[in-house]
């Protein structure tokens, strides 16, 4: 079969999604470039043409994978509503569910980021950007007198270490919470967090 020829950006686009395919089977620490060539049906050489080392590879995947949850959160967030609506809307979103791809791929980030820099500050970016955003829509529904959460930045922080921990809870002990507990309960963090009545059953 002739291999159709792509440019920079489409080749490292492939490369990128099929690292990110190893790491879900692999795991960031284990897998190889040769994994990445094999799956591709490329050379090694290739692979190291536009990523020099591993490191850089597995880093610039797990970007590449956290970008599109990002731009969905601002899609999400950037709607015409009240912040209340996007910020409870993004919760559900956000919160794990189901196969949770995009939750394993974190935290395989987490733990290969420990003895991994470039994989760390990479993560610690994203992860920064997730919470600016979230900070910013409780900033604008405080303006708007939505309701009286008196510190957005810290709230911000706080509900994402929550959905982070139930994150971990829902994808390495898959069966121990059920996925109408896990809302319930992020639906009680983001009230308690604004400043808002703890929702009756």
């Amino acid at each position: 079969m002739v291999r159709v020829r792509l440019s920079v950006a489409e080749r490292r686009a492939e490369l990128l999604r099929a690292t990110v395919g190893q790491i879900e089977a692999r795991g960031a620490t284990a897998v190889r470039i040769s994994d990445v060539a094999a799956a591709l049906g490329v050379s090694n050489a290739l692979v190291l043409y536009h990523f020099s080392t591993k490191e850089q590879l597995v880093a610039a995947a797990f970007a590449h994978a956290a970008e599109e949850d990002l731009a969905q959160l601002r899609r999400i967030l950037g709607r015409r509503a009240t912040a209340e609506r996007r910020l409870r809307a993004a919760v559900r979103w956000y919160a794990p569910t189901g196969q949770a791809k995009g939750w394993r791929l974190w935290i395989e980030a987490w733990a290969a980021g420990l003895r991994d820099p470039e994989l760390r500050r990479v993560a610690a970016s994203l992860d920064r950007e997730w919470k600016d955003a979230l900070t910013a829509v409780i900033e604008e529904g405080v303006a708007a007198g939505e309701f009286p959460c008196p510190d957005p930045s810290g709230a911000a922080w706080r509900l994402t270490a929550c959905l982070d921990g139930l994150a971990v809870q829902t994808t390495v002990y898959a069966g121990g919470l059920s996925r109408a507990t896990m809302l319930r309960w992020a639906d009680a963090t983001l009230d308690r967090e604004l400043g808002l009545p703890p929702a009756t059953a």
